[in-house]
């Protein structure tokens, strides 16, 4: 079964010192001047697509560096706390998951099909009496 991709958002004007171009170049593997103009046009994507462990660990980095990022889930389309924390059930726009088995959701075992058929996804634990 297909994971969510997720998408690093530019959420607003980077800092144009050293740190921060070094820390986007980091990401994407852009040159400086690529990275330079991906700084000053945001919003813009920065690491469109990927798994929810690499976008984590890419906007952490980009934090770091003072750059203003946030994660976007693919599916649900919902935007990631900035302190790491995982999104509250909620509306999710997911076509074949329930929100309960976005990588980005707090909930733990749902009961669903797909839990009771191939037990609790990676960050769900089973819930009672199962």
């Amino acid at each position: 079964m297909e994971d969510p991709a997720f998408t690093v958002l530019l959420t607003g004007p980077g800092p144009r010192g050293a740190e921060a171009l070094r820390a986007v170049r980091a990401v994407t593997g852009l040159s400086l001047w690529r990275s330079r103009q991906l700084l000053e046009s945001a919003p813009a994507a920065v690491t469109p697509d990927v798994p929810h462990d690499l976008a984590v660990s890419a906007a952490e980095r980009l934090r770091r560096a003072g750059v203003p990022v946030a994660v976007r889930c693919g599916w649900c389309r919902r935007t990631l706390p900035d302190d790491g924390s995982l999104v509250g059930p909620g509306p999710c726009a997911a076509a074949f998951r329930s929100a309960a088995h976005c990588a980005a959701d707090s909930l733990t075992c749902c009961g669903c099909e797909i839990c009771v058929r191939f037990g609790p996804l990676p960050g769900h634990s089973p819930g009672p009496g199962r």
